[in-house]
């Protein structure tokens, strides 16, 4: 049988009963929009919430943790080396928290074709000292424009500039503790570090990264300028961030250099394991919730479908008899049934990226993040793509079954009946 002639009865089938057909055709678009704005909305919001973290997340970090030395004394005497030895109150070892030969490091990682940037840096434990009240704090001495270049550093200092901090004896402030300090932009702050160190820096920005905790506590200086504050020397490094190319490869990785340069390495795998719970999990409810939608539209055109069978026995009676057999009963209803798909997937598709457009602009602005000016929304093609594949999928086996069941009607029991 010609498919053109399969076609123009689909047509006038669906013609015939144009109601019910854009009641299923809009209960497919309803579902495709829904699931392509759903799920752009909320890989938009996980993308926001783990860039709060893991944007500023080396995805290697290299860095000389304190701890104990395991070799003790007592276990190194021979007399006591086949004894259960119990040690208890260990003091830490008198290691340095500096990494040494860290310019060799740094090279080494940055001739590896892997990375893709590496950042030096120092955490120092200060105290801001306000009038007779000290304020613990962390101030970190960083790369300026590494930073800027591999952790979006300059994207979270909302006031000020960032490259002030390439000047001597500055510092951006962590907005709660500029807040806690009452230090305007232009202020000169004292500080005093563990060692008994006073400098003064003067304040040349703001950092907000939108975590409360962080940024009570955390200041940014040069690492020049950090340096200066603790008296060591300019080969003094505490931590080594590495960016890579492909994340994936940093649980391995950092167990290979980790062991190579003899020092602590952590990846962000191990490190943030929880965001990338969470948002697996967010990622799994927005897919089933997108998905239920197509199935229950499916069941719509499916009952649609089974009416449309029922009132038009007589016409599949009178194919049948004028010579089209079940496989071309079959093939009409398919037909239909794909063309409701088809129609409802790209309207869904086309309503569905409206939809995004339409969240982007509804304004979002909170204090805690101060860059979000309005709700984030992801618009990857996977998503689209997705919608529309399931969205024949779902049609094509809901017209799947009353076709089969059209195609087996006996033309003689139904002519016989009227």
């Amino acid at each position: 049988m010609k498919w053109g002639l399969i076609l123009d009865i689909a047509k006038a089938l669906m013609l015939a009963r144009m109601k019910q057909t854009l009641v299923a055709a809009t209960g497919v678009m309803f579902s495709i929009t829904m699931f392509v704005a759903l799920l752009g909305f909320m890989n938009g919001l996980n993308t926001l919430l783990d860039g709060l973290v893991l944007n500023r997340t080396p995805h290697i970090r290299f860095y000389n943790e304190i701890k104990p030395n395991p070799n003790q004394p007592i276990d190194l005497n021979p007399d006591f080396q086949n004894s259960i030895n119990v040690i208890r109150s260990i003091k830490p070892s008198t290691s340095r928290l500096t990494i040494h030969n860290s310019e060799s490091i740094i090279q080494t990682l940055q001739n590896d074709p892997r990375v893709l940037g590496v950042s030096a840096k120092i955490s120092a434990q200060v105290f801001f000292n306000i009038g007779t009240i000290d304020l613990t704090g962390v101030v970190n001495g960083i790369d300026v424009d590494q930073e800027a270049r591999l952790f979006a550093f300059k994207d979270y200092v909302t006031v000020g500039n960032y490259q002030d901090l390439n000047q001597i004896n500055t510092i951006i402030l962590g907005k709660g503790a500029a807040d806690r300090m009452m230090a305007d932009i232009g202020d000169v702050i004292q500080v005093t570090t563990a060692q008994g160190n006073r400098v003064q820096l003067k304040v040349v920005g703001y950092y907000q990264s939108g975590l409360g905790d962080f940024d009570n506590t955390n200041s940014y200086a040069s690492i020049s300028t950090v340096q200066k504050m603790l008296g060591e020397p300019t080969s003094y490094i505490t931590d080594i961030q590495v960016k890579l190319h492909d994340f994936n490869q940093a649980p391995a990785m950092a167990k290979e250099l980790g062991g190579i340069f003899q020092i602590d390495a952590d990846d962000i795998q191990t490190v943030n394991a929880q965001f990338e719970t969470g948002t697996q999990i967010r990622t799994l409810i927005s897919y089933a919730v997108g998905i239920t939608l197509l199935v229950v539209s499916g069941f719509g055109i499916y009952n649609i479908l089974n009416m449309m069978i029922y009132e038009k026995l007589d016409t599949i009676a009178i194919l049948k008899a004028i010579g089209f057999n079940s496989q071309d009963v079959n093939r009409i209803f398919i037909v239909i049934a794909l063309s409701i798909g088809v129609v409802g997937g790209v309207l869904g598709l086309i309503f569905g990226y409206l939809a995004g457009l339409a969240i982007d602009q509804v304004p979002f602005e909170t204090e805690a993040l101060p860059t979000v000016k309005t709700f984030p929304v992801d618009y990857n093609p996977k998503y689209y793509l997705i919608g529309g594949i399931f969205s024949l999928i779902t049609t094509y086996f809901a017209g799947f079954f009353p076709a089969r069941k059209a195609s087996g009607v006996d033309p003689v029991e139904i002519i016989r009946g009227k």
